[in-house]
């Protein structure tokens, strides 16, 4: 998993473009009648508005970039000078373009005052990363999803900014003796968080 951050200002820009419009790109599924963020994984890596308008051209390609959209930090082509190392870190040897559907809870953060967007992704799909290894306690008890359908008990052991480590605690006693274990840091639920798993 690879964390995109991006300036609030720049997206929100992009968020305002999109509403201004009343026509938006297609994704592959065909007609879109509503804004959207597309995140673009080619020339950089970049957000961009899924309006069109006067300024705009109908067809998005991962070769044309303008320095107005919205860039992850390092990534930029007009500015990191690494930026392809940097993109092939996040996607591999991916490109292409994703059609997203975080513009809401992007407006949300923005409405916050947060001066700074991150958006997690795993090369196929991208979610908005709204907490913080700091955010968590180390030692604190959380839930995450077991892959059997339900979720696990488990104690943080640590964290970074993408991942935690942790320990099964309170379940049956075969899942308690497993290792410790590596889960996406977004994966931890706190007790009484009833997201799905």
């Amino acid at each position: 998993m690879a964390i995109l951050k991006f300036s609030a200002s720049a997206v929100a820009a992009q968020i305002a473009h999109a509403r201004a419009c009343k026509t938006f790109l297609p994704n592959w599924n065909g007609p879109i009648d509503r804004p959207a963020l597309i995140l673009i994984v080619g020339n950089g890596v970049h957000l961009r508005s899924n309006g069109i308008d006067g300024t705009t051209t109908r067809i998005v390609t991962t070769e044309q970039a303008d320095p107005s959209f919205a860039f992850a930090d390092g990534m930029n082509p007009f500015r990191d000078t690494d930026w392809m190392a940097q993109r092939r870190i996040a996607f591999r040897d991916l490109t292409g373009q994703f059609y997203t559907d975080i513009l809401d809870d992007v407006q949300v953060l923005i409405d916050r005052g947060q001066g700074t967007i991150r958006l997690a992704t795993d090369g196929h799909s991208i979610r908005v990363f709204v907490r913080r290894a700091s955010d968590y306690l180390i030692g604190g008890t959380y839930e995450v999803p077991s892959g059997l359908g339900g979720t696990f008990r488990v104690i943080l052991k640590d964290a970074c900014d993408t991942f935690a480590i942790v320990q099964n605690c309170g379940n049956c006693e075969d899942f308690d003796a497993m290792q410790p274990y590596r889960v996406p840091l977004d994966a931890l639920m706190e007790i009484d968080d009833r997201r799905a798993a």
